[in-house]
């Protein structure tokens, strides 16, 4: 056949094709919407000292959030460092500010624009940094997973406990129902509390913490716990399997720490004698079992702040922490080194890089309000109410 034979064919690209090429954005994500206005070349030798003068021109009207997975260009401007939720709280304790610039991802904005007052605006510097994992659980499936847990008549058994890593909308279903949110510094609380509750939990969204927690934690087994996969019918279980669960796990995950593997642990164990294994609990189950060490971003700085110079630690968590942390404690001769052999980014958190940054600074001092993260009423109060419930726990 001629190329003159061949038909011309009407082939129209589906939606979730354009998504992935990134020529489109999906309205129930997160992630791929673009931000407005021209960014400043990331090979501006200028950026450092522009974004200082805008941030002085700003002075006490911006207050700059830095979590701690982010590059360093973005670090050395925040005014705080930290996880997520420490970070919304940081500027709810700074009424004074105008402007919330967090460095970091939309659920993380999300939350600070809950917790702060409406004079407050909250500004993420690239709108494209969402989670992968808050991206697992949208508001229409967890309302499905609801309906199967009535219908299997263990709903009113069951207390919602959402992970931090979630979007508004999965915080407001947690309030709605009951449940409280929780980090993974009081994982443990949070389920410990809801059992008083009820009889049955559903993690939202990350299904690793929620198993470790349970099983390393708190002794429960593996077959304890179920996992929700959200893209099958009924969550890919069946009633009975629901009605002899304890905890219900929604089948999310974090990109990041969800690589490290057995063999990262056994690899890294041959090469260094005497290495101590510290990983986060968004790791999979096996790896945490493999582990020395297990706990939240924080827990890691301050297990490596405390650790005897001479020591030997390979971290499983975001590679930008683990490389600052490796530069800060070398001169007290602590060997620090990542898990895994492969490079891993949070792609996403690295979307807030120093044009990006730039950008949002000088607009805010030239009084242009740019990329502002606002939850409408209802979401927040209910999202609030499940937050007010963690911050209670004992």
């Amino acid at each position: 056949m001629t190329t003159a034979q061949i038909p011309e064919l009407d082939v129209q690209p589906s939606p979730l094709a354009l998504l992935l090429l990134g020529r489109e954005a999906d309205p129930r994500s997160e992630r791929g919407v673009e931000c407005p206005g021209d960014l400043p070349s990331p090979s501006d030798p200028d950026l450092v000292a522009r974004a200082r003068a805008a941030k002085e021109k700003l002075g006490d009207k911006v207050f700059v959030l830095g979590h701690h997975y982010q590059r360093d260009e973005v670090i050395q401007f925040a005014d705080v460092t930290g996880d997520s939720f420490k970070l919304a709280r940081d500027a709810a304790a700074r009424p004074e500010a105008e402007y919330i610039v967090f460095c970091g991802v939309h659920f993380m904005a999300e939350s600070a624009d809950i917790l702060t007052s409406d004079d407050q605006k909250v500004v993420l510097p690239d709108l494209a940094a969402g989670c992968s994992m808050a991206d697992m659980a949208t508001a229409e499936q967890v309302a499905e997973c609801w309906d199967v847990l009535t219908e299997a008549g263990i709903a009113e058994q069951v207390v919602p406990v959402s992970y931090m890593n979630s979007s508004a909308d999965i915080k407001a279903f947690t309030g709605r129902h009951g449940g409280t949110i929780c980090t993974s510094s009081n994982a443990q609380r949070a389920l410990e509390w809801a059992f008083e509750q009820g009889e049955k939990v559903l993690f939202l969204p990350d299904q690793h913490l929620g198993r470790n927690t349970a099983v390393r934690d708190m002794g429960m087994s593996l077959e304890d716990c179920v996992v929700y996969n959200p893209h099958k019918p009924n969550g890919g279980l069946t009633a009975d399997q629901l009605r002899d669960a304890k905890m219900i796990l929604w089948r999310g995950h974090c990109s990041v720490h969800g690589r490290f593997s057995l063999d990262s642990v056994n690899d890294v164990r041959a090469r260094i004698p005497d290495v101590n294994v510290l990983v986060h609990p968004e790791c999979r189950h096996e790896v945490v079992a493999a582990a020395d060490h297990v706990g939240s971003t924080e827990y890691i700085i301050k297990a490596l702040e405390a650790a005897p110079a001479g020591s030997k630690w390979a971290i499983g968590t975001e590679l930008n922490l683990v490389r600052r942390l490796a530069n800060r404690f070398a001169p007290e001769g602590k060997e620090i080194v990542f898990l895994d052999k492969t490079v891993c980014f949070c792609s996403t958190m690295n979307r807030i890089d120093l044009p990006h940054l730039v950008w949002t600074l000088e607009s805010l001092a030239e009084g242009n309000l740019v990329n502002r993260i606002e939850v409408d009423k209802e979401t927040e109060r209910f999202a609030k109410l499940a937050l007010e419930r963690m911050l209670a726990l004992p």
